[in-house]
């Protein structure tokens, strides 16, 4: 083992270990952690123990990572096991990863955040598909280092042209992917043999053991690009009213001072500070988790993103990715769906699927589904836009999940490519209410809550395949009503335009969720009227309630003065006398207010359906 200054600071290197059934991938990491000292003592008294009631040759290393029942009555690794060891050089996290077919997604998972990976190949056995396929997964996933370790070279005689043609053909197959940093080891993990130190018995090999390999190897930088990125995942606000922006850095560096965009909003500000906890920092950098405050207040919630303004994000409904689909419930194209990505969720669909690809040979063949453990390259669209990086950029930013809104299981993991070029697809048309749509009227104070409401009913319909649209307020502002201001006529042709919109919608029978604080009842009347199919929900919620929430820092400049004829302060809101739902925000749930709305939905489609049945 390489020697190295013990004061000196230490990086950390993940891998993963792959190959299919039986190449010794569990031993090869006992054997790995027994010669670097780094098996706890009761682990040891165990292996010995295991070895003198079972009378086998040696200690059976596998049992170090074999952790589950099922795996050790099955002699096969099911779950990834995960392992940390350290050298003088450097700090190792170790992903050991199922090699059976069966458990593709359990590789995934583990190579989805490793820089390198570790394939095993059987000296005797050769390469076999489910090699190929564990490589071109790693691929898929951002892998560029492979540590191939030609194993069991005892049951060969440890021959050189046995280690020479499979490196030879590994060599070629890796080639049709691209370019990729490949090291070669001949091993036998079960005796040590260029694990840990070089070995005797293989004098023609020159090259460094596979830790020697680990402790040396350039750890891949495409972890954490140079581009800034932070994805919001919660808001903290003090009693003095001021707000920061908590998340995980994903990418880059931030420093006190600098410029961030601000999505989706995309305008640009600067960081006045950092924090690490309490403590105050000059700079934070990936992947830490730290809470910022910007210079200006900013409406700027969970699923938002800052990011470095000289290198803005994709930004997209509809983008490519290649998609590892990872349930028994094959992919229905056109099927609404939940998109996790990053902080952020949306709904959405694959409206294409453009080929499935075989890992083992890299075939593309056409399909019209994806099983179980099914690559393919697909185009989703979504109902809101994505800010996002292309995968080979960005793990973290180029990476999301796909998840049943009905089950909460998680159907698929996918890795973004760019933006969809495509126009068109064999999409599955979302349903239509043949009679004519509905129109949802959210109407309250600003910061009442009228918004998270809509946005979460839109994804409950919008997972049922109703056609479903949303009107927000303050978006109608900012195109369709950007010549008016905030006089009490104004405010009325604003809320005409908004029904007038809304009333073609619900007449070409798609749900229409409007959230607007439209304050005063005559104009909210007039609408009702025009639409007809018409729901109004009041979000009632105190006005000191939503002056501490004051979740876009209005109410603050309307008591300083910058805000005139501010709803709430010095302009009346009037309350609807007999609205269909009252939400109380203040002491309701997200969740039990989005209930009470779609139960009321669900009540007007059944009741409207009864009347038109013969």
């Amino acid at each position: 083992m390489a020697e190295g200054n013990p004061q000196a600071p230490r990086d950390l290197l993940r891998f993963i270990t792959a190959g299919s059934v039986d190449d010794g991938k569990s031993t090869l990491i006992g054997r790995l952690l027994h010669d670097t000292n780094s098996i706890f003592q009761d682990q040891l008294v165990s292996l010995l123990a295991a070895l003198n009631s079972n009378g086998t040759h040696g200690i059976d290393f596998s049992l170090v990572t074999d952790g589950l029942r099922a795996e050790r009555e099955q002699g096969i690794t099911i779950d990834v096991a995960y392992r940390y060891f350290a050298t003088a050089r450097r700090k190792f996290i170790i992903a050991d990863t199922p090699g059976h077919e069966q458990y593709t997604r359990n590789m995934a998972t583990g190579a989805s955040t490793a820089s390198l990976a570790v394939l095993l190949v059987d000296a005797h056995k050769g390469l076999l598909k489910q090699t190929n396929r564990h490589t071109v997964i790693a691929w898929l996933l951002g892998i560029r280092d492979f540590a191939v370790v030609i194993n069991k070279m005892d049951l060969v005689g440890f021959r050189e042209e046995v280690f020479r043609r499979i490196e030879r053909d590994f060599t070629q197959f890796v080639s049709k992917l691209g370019l990729a940093q490949l090291h070669f080891v001949p091993a036998c993990a079960r005796d040590g043999d260029n694990v840990v130190h070089r070995s005797e018995r293989t004098p023609w090999f020159q090259g460094p053991s596979l830790l020697e390999h680990l402790e040396t190897v350039t750890i891949d930088a495409n972890h954490h690009p140079g581009q800034f990125r932070l994805p919001v995942q919660y808001v903290i606000r003090d009693a003095a009213g001021s707000r920061r922006y908590a998340g995980q850095v994903a990418s880059g560096v931030v420093r006190r001072g600098d410029p961030v965009l601000m999505t989706p909003s995309g305008r640009t500000t600067h960081v006045a500070s950092i924090r690490l906890g309490d403590e105050e920092m000059e700079c934070a950098f990936a992947p830490q988790s730290v809470s910022l405050a910007l210079d200006e207040a900013a409406d700027i919630g969970r699923g938002d993103l800052l990011v470095d303004p000289s290198a803005p994000t994709l930004l997209s409904r509809r983008f490519a990715a290649m998609l590892l689909w990872m349930s028994s419930q094959p992919l229905v194209i056109g099927r609404p769906y939940l998109i996790k990505h990053t902080t952020r969720q949306v709904c959405g669909s694959v409206v294409r699927l453009q080929f499935v690809l075989d890992p083992t040979t890299l075939d593309r063949r056409p399909a019209s589904t994806l099983a179980l453990n099914e690559f393919g390259e697909v185009e989703i669209e979504g109902h809101q836009p994505l800010y996002a990086d292309p995968y080979t950029q960005n793990r973290v930013t180029g990476s999301f999940i796909v998840i049943d809104p009905n089950t909460n299981e998680t159907l698929a993991a996918g890795m973004i490519s760019g933006q969809a070029t495509s126009s068109n697809g064999d999409v599955a048309p979302a349903t239509s209410l043949a009679t004519g749509g509905l129109t949802v009227w959210f109407t309250g104070l600003s910061s009442a809550g009228k918004s998270s409401i809509s946005q979460a009913l839109y994804e409950k319909l919008w997972a049922r395949g109703y056609k479903v649209e949303s009107l927000d307020g303050d978006i109608v502002r900012q195109h369709l009503s950007k010549d008016l201001g905030f006089s009490k006529h104004d405010r009325d042709e604003n809320i005409r335009r908004i029904g007038f919109v809304a009333e073609l919608l619900t007449r070409n029978g798609v749900i229409v969720l409007v959230s607007a604080i439209s304050p005063y009842c005559a104009v909210r009347d007039e609408v009702r009227k025009r639409i007809g199919n018409f729901l109004e929900v009041y979000v009632n919620a105190p006005l000191a309630i939503c002056e501490q929430r004051d979740v876009k820092g209005l109410y603050k400049r309307a008591r300083a003065g910058d805000l005139h004829h501010f709803t709430g302060l010095d302009d009346p809101y009037e309350p609807p006398e007999a609205p269909d739902i009252e939400c109380h925000t203040e002491r309701e749930t997200l969740a039990e207010s989005t209930a009470k709305v779609l139960d009321a939905v669900d009540r007007w489609l059944a009741l409207r359906e009864a009347r038109s049945a013969p």
